[in-house]
């Protein structure tokens, strides 16, 4: 392990005075589950470790109405799954951050460090995505936002410089009568990597129809990824099971999923198709349409 050097600034101002005068890597440091191990076994080797539950906007979590939910990137994701606004408005992130570990760790973890770890198999990622999710970065230039469907870049790796760290994820409103469901497979009961995970969103018209559907699978591909045409099936149209069936195989187009020891690629197709109609399902349903 390489030596670093540990900083724990108060504020935004002094972070971003940290990031802009350090040469080489600063890692954030918020519950620490991931990247402790990681620096001890010489996968991350940063200049600065920076903690950062010092500085009051990373550790907020506040829903401001017509914008949305402010997450600090280091708020835990038993704090986010406890929150009576996020019970409420957001299930499927409810849902995903109660599988991240077992509880202690869930008390510990931090929903940014989650999303930062870029790991393809990451829980919390769907539920964000399908939720059009936006990352707030800090830099040596100041804050900058990007959507967080553009934040990962392979696995373990993401757009953040080496002297950017993430402040905030913006989830915005849910769209009007929507729900949401997250469900992954895994070969244990619990505390397991997803073999694939699909979260999915779907929100009705005064009419009946699909005005909105979201899809996004993980393990699937190097990075997360919304399944777009899959997506496009079912807006405008009424909901009923073939439908699905149809939406569930055009999810499969988005999965590139490999051969490891924990399942083949053609079982993780599969498993997209099964996953992706059982949450679509399950929206449908809370939302009183019978199938």
């Amino acid at each position: 392990m390489r030596l670093f050097d540990y900083m724990a600034p108060q504020s935004l101002d002094e972070a971003a005075q940290i990031l802009s005068r350090t040469v080489g890597a600063v890692r954030a440091i918020a519950g620490g589950t991931d990247l402790v191990d990681q620096v001890r076994q010489g996968r991350r080797e940063p200049s600065i470790v920076m903690d950062v539950k010092r500085i009051p906007e990373l550790t907020k979590l506040d829903w401001e109405p017509g914008v949305g939910l402010h997450i600090g990137a280091a708020t835990s994701c038993a704090s986010v799954y406890e929150d009576s606004e996020v019970r409420e408005r957001y299930p499927a992130i409810v849902e995903s951050s109660m599988l991240i570990g077992a509880i202690q760790i869930q008390n510990r973890a931090a929903l940014g460090g989650n999303v930062c770890n870029a790991a393809p198999s990451g829980d919390t990622i769907p539920s964000l995505l399908i939720y059009e999710t936006k990352a707030i970065i800090l830099g040596p230039n100041g804050l900058r936002e990007v959507p967080l469907n553009g934040f990962f870049v392979g696995p373990g790796k993401t757009i953040l410089a080496d002297d950017e760290i993430l402040v905030e994820l913006l989830v915005p409103p849910p769209p009007p009568q929507s729900h949401s469901n997250y469900l992954r497979f895994i070969p244990r009961d619990e505390m397991d990597i997803a073999v694939v995970g699909v979260g999915s969103l779907v929100a009705l018209s005064s009419s009946g129809t699909c005005s909105a559907v979201r899809i996004a699978l993980a393990s699937v591909g190097p990075t997360p990824v919304r399944a777009a045409e899959a997506e496009g099936v079912m807006v405008d149209r009424i909901p009923s099971t073939a439908l699905l069936a149809d939406t569930s195989e055009r999810a499969v187009l988005a999965a590139h999923p490999i051969n490891d020891v924990r399942g083949t690629a053609e079982f993780r197709r599969e498993l997209v198709k099964v996953l992706t109609r059982r949450t679509l399902t399950h929206c449908l349903q809370s939302l009183g349409v019978p199938l």
